[in-house]
C-alpha cells in the first residue's frame, strides 16, 4: 500500500504564515426551551446563565446525553479563548459542522450565522477579538419540524436526533491576503494536473455563511503570483507560477469571498495513479507573492485518479472495475454521528477492505471529512450522499442545492469520492411516504424536470465523478442506474434470480424519465441485505443498561422496537431451541450469511451487473442487518464472508441443493474475475469423499461459466445425510454448497392417506403410504382446501394435514388463520427467521431451515399460535415480532389439524425434503 503523501509538506508550508488554535473541549451549555436566551442577552460575556447550565466536551451532540434524548429547539454554548493581535492578520472561526441553525458572537458582537447541519463554515473574527481572553457564544437551533431541513435519518421513521456542535472548532489566524480554495482535477491521459486557486485579499468573510457585518475585501490582486509545486513524498516533481486575476464569478452561490483565481497545469511525469490497492497521493503547495515577497504558503493533498461510466461499465483510472460495497451510515453507539473512538474510522476501513470491500456508501449524509481523509490514505472508494429532507419545497429544494454544492466544495480534492448523490428513494423530491400534499417523482414531471437540471449542475460542478440523481428508482438523468432490492435467500432464490433477468433485460423500466441513456449507466443494486440478530446482552453491556433506542415513540410495529423483544420472545416456543439469546443471534447471523452469500454470487456471475452496495457494514441502533454489529464487532459469518467478496469468486451453482440417494448430483462452476489478470488453471472439488477437476479458463475481468463441471453421484442412505460440497480455484478462495441427501421413501403402509390433490396423492404413494378413497376412511387426510365436512371429520377424531394448492396459497377457512408472506422483495421477509422445533422433521431440516427446503419456502404462515399449539416450524420478523409457524399442530374436539404452509403441491410434490417432511408428519399425526 502506498500513500507517501502524508501532508506534512503542506503543513510545514503553512506553518511560518499561518497558525491555528484548537477551540475543542470544555465549553458552558445550557438549553433555552422558552427561548429568552436573545431577549436576556446571554451572548454578552458577562451575563449569567440559567442554574441548570453545565459543561460539555466539544464537539458533542446534546442528545448523547439522556436529560435531552428528546430535546429540540434552542440551546447555547460559551467558552473563553486566548488570542494574540496579529500585525495585520486575520482571525478566522471555523466550524466542522452544527447541526442545525447556529449564530456565533465574540465578546457580545455578532459575527455571523449559518443554516445547514453537516458542512463547514467559517467567520472573520478579527474585528470582534482583543489580545488575551475573548468570549466566544454560539446559539443553536435544530426545531421539532425538520420536514423542509436536510437531516437523514434523524427521528421518525430511523434514528436518534442530532443537534449542536458535532465537529471540531478552530480559530486560525491567516495573512489577509492569501489562499482560499485549491481544488486539483487530475488529467490522467497527459499526466498533468490542473490546479485552481482561489484568493482572497484584505477583510471579509471566507464561506457563504452569513455575516451582516463583514467588511468588503479589497482588491489588491495587482501583481500577485501564485507558485504551484506537486510534491511525492515530499519532493517536488512539478511546478508552475501563474498570475492572480480578478474572479470573473462574482455570484457563485452567493459567495463574494473569492477575489481572485488563479489555474496552473503542473506536470506529474510517470505519475502512480490512485486506486484502493495502491492509494498514490501527492501533495500539492500554493505560495502567493508580490514583488519578490511571500504572502502566503497553502496545501492540500489529492490523487492521480479518474472514474467514468460507459457502455454499462465502471471505470476507474481507465481500467474496468466491479464495485463491492457496503452501506455505511456513520452512527455509533453512545456518540451518534462521531465514532467512540479516535481510532475506529481507520479500524473500519481496515476491516472493510479485509471483507473485501472496495468501496464505502456514505449514506444520507456527507461523510465525516476525517473518515475521507483515512479512506484516501488506506484506499477504499467512497460514494458520497447529501443528508435529504422529507418535503419538496422552494426551501428544502435551496437547501438541498446548497449542501450538495458545499459538499462538493469541501470534498473535490479527495480520490477515494467517486461518486455523488442527489437524493435517495425519492426522499425530499417524490412521495415515498404516502403524503396527501406530494406527488411522486414517478409521474411528476415538473419535478422530473428539477432533478434533470439539477444533475447538470452537479456535473458542471464536478466533471470528474459519477452523479446519481435518485439512488433506488426513478431515475431521470444519472450516470449510475442503481436499485435497491430486498430478496431473502433460500426463501425467495428464485424470484431473486427472475429478477436480475428482469433488471438487466430492462434497465429503462426504473427510469422515470430517459434524460440521460439507460443503456449506457452501469446496474448498481446500491441496497439489498438480510437481517442477523444481534448478541443483545453485549449491546446492553456495552451502554451499561438499556440503551435509548429501544423503545422510540414513534416505532410503530414491534418488528423494530427491541424494548420488550425478552418478553416476546419468552412468549413464543423460541426459548425451545436456543437456550438464550446468545444462541439465537448466532443462529440468525448464520442464516444472514447463508441468505447474502446467494444474493451476492447471484450478482457477480452475471455480466449485466456491474457492483452492488450491500446494506449495511454495520448494524445501526435497531435496524441489525450489518456485516458487523453496533459496536462495530464481528457477528458469526465474519471469517466467512470475504470468500464471496473477494477479487475473483468460485460459484457452485448446483441444480438442487436436495437430492434422492442414488442420483447424479449436477453443478456448473462460474467464475467471476474482478481482476484484469487472466486465469488458467484447475478447479478442484469434492463431495462424499469423491472428487474431481476441471480447467477454467478466462481472461481479466469477465466470467467465465463450465456448465456439468461438477457430476458425482450421490451415496446411497438409510437415513437423510448432509453433506459440503466443495470447490477450489488457486486465484480464489475455496467455497462450498450444503448437500442433502435424501433415502428413498420407506412409509408406513398400514397407514391410510386421502390427499384432495392429485400430484400430493401420488407423491405419497410413491413414499409408500396406502391410499384411502374417501375422507372419512383416512387415518391421516391431506387437504389444500378443507371445507365444513373437514371440520367435523377432526372434530369427530380425524386427523387432518393443511397444506397449500399449486400456487402456493393455503385455502383453509376452517382450521387457521393465516397471514401472506409477499412473494418476491420484503423489508418483512429479510428480517425474518424460521425455526424447526419439532422431532419428527429433525432428521430432515436444521433447527434454521436452509437449502433443505429450496423452492418449498411458504407464502403463507399461520398467524393465530399460541402457547397451546404445537409449534413446529416456527416463525418470526425482527424484534420477535409476528410470532407464526409455517408448521403447527392444534387439537380440535376429539382430532388435530395441522398446518403445513411450506409449497409441496403441484412441483414442490418432486422435492425429496418436501415429501419426506410431509411424510414424517403424517406418521407422527397418526402415531399420535
Amino acid at each position: 500500500m502506498d500513500n507517501r503523501s502524508s501532508g506534512e509538506a503542506g503543513a510545514s508550508a503553512e506553518s511560518d504564515y499561518r497558525a491555528e488554535t484548537d477551540v475543542t473541549g470544555t465549553w458552558q451549555f445550557a438549553t433555552d426551551p422558552d427561548g429568552v436566551g436573545r431577549d436576556e442577552a446571554w451572548y454578552e460575556p458577562d451575563v449569567g446563565w440559567p442554574d441548570e447550565a453545565h459543561t460539555v466536551d466539544v464537539p458533542h451532540a446534546w442528545q448523547e446525553r439522556d436529560d435531552y434524548r428528546e430535546y429540540t429547539g434552542t440551546a447555547w454554548y460559551r467558552r473563553t479563548v486566548e488570542h494574540e493581535d496579529g500585525d495585520g492578520d486575520r482571525a478566522v472561526l471555523t466550524f466542522g459542522a452544527v447541526d442545525y441553525e447556529t449564530t456565533v458572537w465574540v465578546n457580545g458582537e455578532r459575527v455571523g450565522s449559518n443554516r445547514g447541519g453537516y458542512l463547514p463554515f467559517s467567520f472573520d473574527v478579527t474585528d470582534a477579538l482583543r489580545a488575551g481572553e475573548n468570549v466566544v457564544v454560539v446559539e443553536v437551533v435544530d426545531p421539532d419540524d425538520i420536514s423542509e431541513i436536510p437531516h437523514g435519518k434523524q427521528g421518525a421513521p430511523w434514528y436518534q436526533r442530532v443537534s449542536g456542535i458535532w465537529q471540531d472548532v478552530t480559530l486560525s489566524v491567516v495573512p489577509p491576503t492569501r489562499v482560499e480554495d485549491i481544488r486539483v482535477t487530475p488529467d490522467l491521459e497527459a499526466d498533468v494536473a490542473r490546479v485552481d486557486v482561489g484568493v482572497t485579499t484584505g477583510a471579509g468573510d471566507v464561506t457563504d455563511a452569513t455575516d451582516d457585518g463583514a467588511t468588503p475585501a479589497s482588491d489588491g490582486l495587482d501583481g500577485l503570483t501564485a507558485t504551484v509545486t506537486v510534491l511525492d513524498d515530499g519532493e517536488p516533481v512539478g511546478d508552475a507560477t501563474v498570475e492572480v486575476v480578478e474572479d470573473g464569478d462574482e455570484n457563485k452561490d452567493g459567495d463574494d469571498g473569492r477575489k481572485g483565481t488563479a489555474t496552473a497545469t503542473v506536470s506529474v511525469p510517470d505519475a502512480d495513479y490512485w486506486t484502493p490497492e495502491s492509494p498514490t497521493l501527492y501533495d500539492v503547495t500554493v505560495e502567493l507573492s508580490r514583488d519578490g515577497d511571500v504572502l502566503d504558503r497553502h496545501g492540500d493533498y489529492f490523487g492521480m485518479r479518474s472514474v467514468e461510466s460507459r457502455n454499462g461499465r465502471l471505470f476507474l483510472n481507465g481500467e474496468p472495475f466491479t464495485m463491492r460495497g457496503a452501506l455505511d451510515q456513520g452512527y455509533y453507539p453512545g456518540t451518534l454521528y462521531r465514532p467512540f473512538d479516535d481510532a475506529l474510522f481507520e479500524e473500519e476501513i481496515r476491516t472493510a477492505k479485509e471483507l473485501g470491500f472496495n468501496l464505502l456508501r456514505k449514506h444520507i449524509k456527507p461523510a465525516h471529512p476525517e473518515f475521507l481523509e483515512l479512506a484516501d490514505r488506506l484506499g477504499i472508494l467512497v460514494w458520497e450522499e447529501p443528508a435529504n429532507p422529507t418535503v419538496h419545497t422552494q426551501r428544502s429544494k435551496r437547501e438541498v442545492r446548497e449542501q450538495i454544492r458545499g459538499l462538493i466544495d469541501r470534498d473535490y480534492n479527495r480520490p477515494s469520492v467517486v461518486v455523488w448523490s442527489l437524493y435517495n428513494e425519492e426522499w425530499g423530491i417524490g412521495n415515498p411516504q404516502g403524503l396527501d400534499e406530494e406527488t411522486s417523482l414517478w409521474e411528476d414531471e415538473a419535478k422530473q424536470g428539477y432533478l434533470a437540471d439539477l444533475y447538470e449542475e452537479a456535473k458542471a460542478w464536478d466533471p470528474t465523478r459519477l452523479v446519481c440523481d435518485n439512488s433506488g428508482w426513478a431515475h431521470v438523468a444519472t450516470d449510475v442506474n442503481d436499485y435497491h432490492r430486498y430478496f431473502v435467500s433460500p426463501d425467495r432464490a428464485d424470484a431473486w434470480a427472475a429478477d436480475i433477468d428482469a433488471m438487466t433485460s430492462a434497465p429503462e423500466e426504473n427510469y422515470a424519465a430517459t434524460e440521460t441513456d439507460p443503456a449506457e449507466a452501469p446496474l448498481i443494486v446500491s441496497e439489498f441485505g438480510t437481517w442477523g440478530m444481534c448478541d443483545l446482552p453485549a449491546i446492553e453491556e456495552f451502554y451499561g443498561g438499556t440503551p435509548p433506542w429501544f423503545d422510540y415513540d414513534f416505532f410503530d410495529h414491534p418488528i423494530k422496537r427491541p424494548a420488550g423483544a425478552y418478553e416476546r420472545f419468552e412468549g413464543t416456543t423460541l426459548p425451545a431451541v436456543f437456550e438464550d439469546w446468545g444462541a439465537l443471534a448466532t443462529a440468525w447471523q448464520e442464516r444472514e450469511y447463508r441468505s447474502i452469500k446467494d444474493v451476492i454470487e447471484r450478482m457477480r456471475v452475471d455480466d449485466g451487473v456491474a457492483g452492488y452496495v450491500i446494506t449495511e457494514f454495520s448494524d445501526i441502533e435497531w435496524e441489525f442487518n450489518g456485516i458487523l454489529d453496533y459496536r462495530r464487532e464481528e457477528k458469526a459469518f465474519h471469517d466467512d464472508f470475504a470468500r464471496v467478496n473477494d477479487d475473483v469468486l468460485v460459484r457452485i451453482d448446483v441444480a438442487d441443493h436436495v437430492v434422492s440417494a442414488g442420483e447424479t448430483l449436477a453443478a456448473d462452476v462460474v467464475v467471476c474475475n474482478d481482476t484484469t489478470d487472466a486465469i488458467d488453471d484447475e478447479l478442484e472439488w469434492s463431495l462424499f469423499g469423491r472428487s474431481g477437476s476441471v480447467a477454467v479458463t478466462l481472461d481479466g475481468f469477465g466470467t467465465a461459466r463450465v456448465s456439468d463441471a461438477i457430476q458425482v453421484e450421490v451415496p446411497s442412505v438409510d437415513e437423510p445425510t448432509t453433506g459440503t460440497l466443495a470447490a477450489s480455484l488457486p486465484a480464489a478462495p475455496p467455497n462450498e454448497e450444503r448437500i442433502t441427501v435424501v433415502p428413498s421413501p420407506d412409509a408406513d403402509p398400514e397407514i391410510a392417506v386421502y390427499a384432495d390433490a392429485e400430484s400430493i396423492l401420488a407423491a405419497l404413494e410413491d413414499a409408500g403410504f396406502a391410499s384411502a378413497p374417501t375422507l372419512a376412511a383416512a387415518d391421516v387426510a391431506v387437504l389444500t382446501d378443507p371445507d365444513a365436512d373437514a371440520r367435523v371429520h377432526v372434530e369427530d377424531g380425524g386427523d387432518v394435514l393443511v397444506v397449500p394448492d399449486g400456487d402456493g396459497h393455503v385455502a383453509d377457512g376452517q382450521f387457521f388463520e393465516y397471514r401472506d408472506l409477499p412473494e418476491e422483495e420484503s423489508w418483512n421477509l429479510v428480517a425474518c427467521l424460521f425455526y424447526r422445533d419439532d422431532e419428527a422433521l429433525a432428521p430432515l431440516v436444521d433447527e434454521v431451515p436452509g437449502w433443505e427446503f429450496e423452492g418449498l419456502y411458504p407464502y403463507d404462515v399461520v398467524a393465530d399460535v399460541t402457547r397451546e399449539d404445537d409449534v413446529r416450524v416456527g416463525y418470526v420478523e425482527g424484534w420477535i415480532a409476528n410470532w407464526s409457524a409455517a408448521a403447527v399442530t392444534r387439537e380440535f374436539g376429539e382430532g388435530s389439524a395441522t398446518a403445513f404452509t411450506f409449497r409441496v403441491a403441484g412441483a414442490g410434490s418432486d422435492q425429496p425434503v418436501g415429501v419426506a417432511s410431509l411424510a414424517a408428519l403424517i406418521e407422527d399425526v397418526a402415531s399420535n
